[in-house]
Parts: C-alpha cells; sequence; structure tokens
C-alpha cells in the first residue's frame, strides 16, 4: 500500500488492483495503460470515415501496431537505460519491467504503419493523423498510471503544498520536501490537446496536418517538462536528456512544415489553382478553395444556359 501526497490530498493506493488466485498479479499501471488503449482505439473505429479511413484497415493494423509499439517503446528505453542491457528485455517481473519510452512507442507505431500501408493501400498521412489523436488520449489517461506507480515525477517544487510526495518518492529524493507531479502535467496536456486538434480535424486544411500539430504540441511539452523529470534518459555521457532533444527538434521541425504548408496554400488559394499540399499522396482541397472552384463552375454553367438561350 502506497501513501501518495498530491496538492495536500492523500491517496493510499495498492499498486495491485487484484490477484489471479494468488498466482500473478494485475496491477493498476497496466490497467490504465489498457483504458488508454482502448479508449483510443475506439475513437480510430467510430471516426474512421472522417478521416477517409476504412474502419477494417484500423482494426487490421491496430492489432499488428499495438504489440510492435510496445516492443519498440520497451527496446528504446533498454537502449538509453544504461543499467539495463536486451537480457532484461522480457523480464516482466518486478522492476526489472519498469520501461517503457512513449517515444519508442510512438517512432514503433510510425514505422508500423508504413508496413500496414503497404498491405491496405490507405493513405498514410490520414493515418497519421487519427494515430495521433489516439496518442493524446491514450499518453493522456496512461500517464496516470504513472502517478499509481510514484514515477515520472520531477525536482522539488520548493513549495509547502503544491506537488507530490510519499512512499517511494520520498525514499528515493530522501526527503518529505514535494516535488513535481511531472506525470500530471503531460496528461493534461496531453486531454487537452486531444480537445482542441480533435476540434481542428473537423476542419482539416489537407491531411497530415494533424500529425504536424501533434507533433509540434506534445514536442514542445515535453522538452520542457522532461528537464524538470529526475529520471531521464541520457544521451551517454553528454549530459543531455534524450527525450528533451528529440522533443524540441520534433516541435521545431513540425512547426516548420505547418508553415511552409500555410505558405503554400494561401499561395495556392491567392493563385486560385489547384495544386496538391502533399505531391503524390494528397489531393485534398481547403473547403474555402472547393466551394470556391464549385461555385465557379456553377456560375458558369448558369453563363452558359443563358447564352444558349439568347443564341
Amino acid at each position: 500500500m502506497h501513501n501518495i501526497t498530491l496538492f495536500g490530498m492523500e491517496f493510499n493506493i495498492d499498486p495491485v488492483a487484484f490477484s489471479f488466485f494468488g498466482l500473478w498479479d494485475i496491477y493498476w499501471y497496466g490497467i490504465i495503460i489498457t483504458i488508454g488503449v482502448a479508449l483510443a482505439f475506439l475513437f480510430g473505429m467510430k471516426n474512421a470515415k472522417r478521416f477517409d479511413m476504412n474502419p477494417d484497415h484500423i482494426f487490421n493494423s491496430f492489432v499488428v501496431i499495438l504489440p510492435a509499439s510496445i516492443l519498440s517503446a520497451r527496446a528504446y528505453y533498454i537502449i538509453f537505460d544504461p543499467y539495463m542491457t536486451f537480457a532484461d528485455f522480457f523480464n516482466i517481473k518486478g522492476r526489472g519491467f519498469a520501461g517503457l519510452a512513449i517515444y519508442g512507442g510512438v517512432i514503433g507505431a510510425a514505422i508500423t504503419i508504413f508496413i500496414m500501408q503497404r498491405i491496405y493501400k490507405f493513405n498514410i498521412l490520414s493515418a497519421l493523423d487519427i494515430t495521433s489523436l489516439g496518442f493524446l488520449i491514450g499518453q493522456g489517461i496512461g500517464r496516470w498510471g504513472n502517478f499509481i506507480n510514484q514515477e515520472a515525477y520531477g525536482t522539488f517544487t520548493g513549495s509547502d503544498w503544491f506537488g507530490m510526495t510519499g512512499g517511494e518518492i520520498a525514499y528515493e529524493v530522501g526527503s518529505d520536501a514535494l516535488v513535481h507531479p511531472c506525470f500530471l502535467y503531460e496528461s493534461l496536456w496531453c486531454i487537452l490537446g486531444f480537445f482542441i486538434l480533435n476540434s481542428l480535424s473537423k476542419k482539416r486544411k489537407y491531411k497530415g496536418q494533424i500529425a504536424l500539430m501533434y507533433g509540434a504540441w506534445y514536442g514542445f511539452e515535453r522538452a520542457i517538462v522532461e528537464l524538470l523529470r529526475t529520471d531521464s534518459l541520457m544521451l551517454g555521457n553528454s549530459g543531455i536528456r534524450v527525450s528533451s532533444l528529440l522533443s524540441a527538434l520534433l516541435c521545431l521541425a513540425s512547426i516548420t512544415v505547418l508553415l511552409i504548408m500555410r505558405k503554400k496554400r494561401l499561395a495556392h488559394i491567392n493563385d486560385d489553382k489547384y495544386v496538391p499540399v502533399f505531391v503524390g499522396v494528397n489531393e485534398t482541397l481547403s473547403e474555402d478553395s472547393a466551394e470556391a472552384e464549385e461555385k465557379s463552375l456553377s456560375d458558369n454553367e448558369a453563363d452558359t444556359e443563358i447564352s444558349n438561350k439568347e443564341g
């Protein structure tokens, strides 16, 4: 049983939810992660057609993407953790399995999506859009598993009420002083990001836009919050936090491409010409431009009909 204090509120939590005949313990961490993944999957199935996706393709791809993401998340963590080796890869009992990295899961999912696209021939950019929203759901909910396990916390807050402590946290930092609840920062940021990006996705101007926004949104937060954490994976002996570096690069790259796409769209609208945003893979025209083109065609037809009558 863990006694955790968060913003002055006390929680007595047993990491083990229940046990199968005393032989196999089921942890809250796994249950919470499963809930996040299940909700992300249901969202994808329900909104598949809005993203020009076939629900069957999402279902079939999900069956492959899920285990691939877990394995890549595990591999990513082991690669950058100096205290673990690949001999620990399948050590699923105890703290030996206390290592799954979100970025590893994201990378694994992206690679798997590209592979599945070769099989089902769906639009890769639409798949990345809907997957990005699914990630925000999974991350927003899944981070609470870190709360149960008393992990993913940061440095001391220097406050008498703002922060968290208790159980293993106090033991590991050697103090009852409050530390930053980094898990909570990321959870709230991802949940907020989901509602904002999901709303924007209903009027997305081109395929791939939401995936780019996800990269900018999540990368910005993670680059900053990671600097507060005390358990960051480091890039060798450089002192550089891997997730902070990767997040900063992801954020900057995503913003850069978004600005380039915006410039292309504005140029396209001003020139009143059809120019695919992503040549070869994206043929989505902005709603405003599409409506203008449709109106123009209607006007031309009307002019032709009047001309025929006059003739």
